[in-house]
């Protein structure tokens, strides 16, 4: 019964997610992305702007949705690792203070060890400013910023959101391959899915 629960909820969740691909207004494929700063959980500040240069991902998570621990369960850690001394990876929590799903710092910092995360660094955003100024809408949630500083990619991990597929398409990994070599991406843009980010 539990287990059918679940699996409608999920259902739902990617069927609403699905329907709303998130390429922002204001923040658009081949145009330059503002800068931003944010406070890291190990009590840094980190700006945009000071990876110039450099092809750099955004990355929305929640260590509460399900869809986060799955991909962390592997996939998304093994995508941090490979291009670890290419490309900048920065982890954002958007979640809310007041939200149940909130964690510390220090509780965040834990779990993402025991995921073993392999981020440059994670980014909070208690306000929601920069989630909301990307319109990023689920986590995960990807954004790839080209060495030029423009938008290279929006959207999801991959085209596995039930995470069944044996041959899934990673489209974070091609995208950031395709970069790398001076090449253009195929799809620049594609559907995000997970849990509603908690603004």
């Amino acid at each position: 019964m539990r287990k059918a629960l679940f699996a409608t909820i999920i259902g739902t969740a990617i069927v609403f997610f699905l329907a709303t691909l998130a390429v922002p207004s204001e923040i658009e494929i081949g145009k330059a992305v503002p800068d931003f700063s944010l406070k890291g959980i190990d009590g840094k500040t980190y700006q945009l702007s000071q990876f110039k240069g450099k092809v750099v991902v955004l990355e929305w998570t929640n260590p509460n949705c399900p869809f986060v621990q799955r991909v962390y369960g592997g996939i998304i850690p093994g995508i941090q690792k490979k291009f670890a001394d290419k490309v900048v990876w920065l982890t954002i929590n958007s979640t809310n203070p007041g939200h149940a799903d909130f964690e510390s710092a220090e509780d965040l910092k834990k779990t993402y060890e025991n995921w073993h995360a392999a981020f440059a660094a994670m980014l909070l955003d208690p306000d929601g400013k920069v989630g909301k100024m990307f319109d990023a809408k689920t986590t995960p949630h990807i954004f790839i910023v080209d060495k030029e500083g423009k938008l290279a990619y929006a959207g999801g991990l991959d085209d596995d959101p039930r995470g069944r597929k044996q041959d899934r398409i990673n489209y974070v990994d091609g995208a950031l391959m395709s970069l790398l070599d001076g090449k253009g991406i195929v799809a620049a843009t594609t559907q995000p899915y997970g849990c509603s980010i908690k603004y």
